[in-house]
């Protein structure tokens, strides 16, 4: 897990905030199990993020219920799935909570555990980690 987290940190100093266009195919749409295998990652992430006393005051003040939707249709899009993101921007939905790289990568491990317990392959893993990693300049620190 510690490689996937280096990874995530070296393409997150590496790439751009601009959003990047999705992918040219659904491939990793498939890998991630589709709309539903998306909705369980989804779930699990949030559950994890329920149980991680790093992270989970920063949304003691969201509606879960819209975050669970934001982001399976995030997650979906960034696969190149059949869906749109509809949501706030990065920039505007974490503005004001000053998260920092310690809890923007417990996330990341919240979310890669939930991906292990879907059994996500490591591939498919990274590839998604991959498309969100970008973002995280639109997040820390804001």
């Amino acid at each position: 897990m510690r490689l996937l987290l280096i990874v995530v940190f070296c393409l997150g100093l590496a790439a751009c905030a601009a959003p990047e266009k999705p992918p040219s195919d659904d491939s990793l749409y498939h890998d991630l199990g589709g709309q539903a295998g998306i909705a369980r990652i989804v779930e699990g992430l949030l559950i994890n993020i329920s149980d991680n006393p790093r992270i989970v005051h920063h949304f003691e003040e969201t509606d879960i219920d819209r975050l669970h939707d934001m982001l399976i249709e995030q997650f979906c899009f960034e696969a190149g799935g059949p869906c749109e993101y509809t949501g706030d921007s990065m920039i505007d939905s974490h503005t004001g909570m000053d998260i920092n790289e310690a809890e923007f990568n417990a996330l990341v491990e919240d979310l890669i555990a939930a991906m292990q317990a879907e059994g996500v392959p490591v591939t498919a893993q990274n590839r998604l980690l991959a498309r969100l990693a970008p973002m995280r300049g639109d997040i820390i620190y804001r």
